[in-house]
């Protein structure tokens, strides 16, 4: 029975709606019909935004799983010592030597930006590394956490961007269905006015 009433009350919403959009209203005005469609319109975009944000910050987070999956850990043995601690020490770099995943050595530069355990460490020692499918050092994989944060502010910026996009249309098109509205008014009046200005 509760069922029927709220059924029955969503359905008189619901034509109250459609009646307010497209319904026969001796007072309503083109331009109030204009304003219903495009509010009906731009919801329906917000909708589709907010959609394709929640995509987008899916495919986000999908694609730093893909990339941190394709990543291994290893060991590098330091050929010179790192740089040291201090203001500058996140721009060091020191060369080392390192086992890639099909098992053969290589040699390069580590630089604190793809391995900042390098910091303050004397020659011979051995760091983990993060090496990629070539065997190149890279940055560390950012943790679970991290990726459903860093999809979280993705999908939320491009949600926010479409709300305010849509938020400055519509105000830019209600100002001009507003001088519509007014022209109308000053339009009607100019024929009214002289009518009731001869009554007194």
């Amino acid at each position: 029975m509760i069922m029927n009433v709220r059924a029955r009350g969503a359905t008189r919403r619901m034509s109250r709606l459609v009646r307010w959009l497209a319904g026969r209203n001796a007072l309503r005005r083109p331009v109030d019909r204009v304003e219903g469609a495009l509010l009906v319109t731009l919801s329906a975009a917000f909708l589709v935004a907010m959609t394709v944000a929640s995509i987008l910050a899916a495919h986000t987070y999908q694609s730093q799983r893909a990339a941190s999956a394709g990543l291994h850990p290893a060991l590098a043995t330091l050929i010179q010592a790192g740089p040291p601690y201090g203001s500058l020490a996140r721009f060091g770099q020191a060369e080392a030597r390192w086992r890639d995943p099909g098992g053969g050595e290589q040699a390069g530069v580590l630089t604190t930006v793809t391995t900042p355990g390098i910091t303050g460490t004397a020659a011979g020692d051995r760091i983990p590394i993060w090496l990629d499918r070539s065997g190149q050092p890279v940055a560390p994989p950012a943790g679970q956490i991290a990726m459903i944060v860093n999809a979280l502010a993705v999908g939320t910026a491009a949600a926010a961007s479409a709300g305010i996009a849509l938020l400055i249309s519509y105000t830019l098109c209600r100002l001009a269905l507003d001088r519509r509205r007014l022209a109308a008014w000053e339009s009607a009046w100019s024929l009214t006015e002289p009518r009731w200005t001869t009554r007194r």
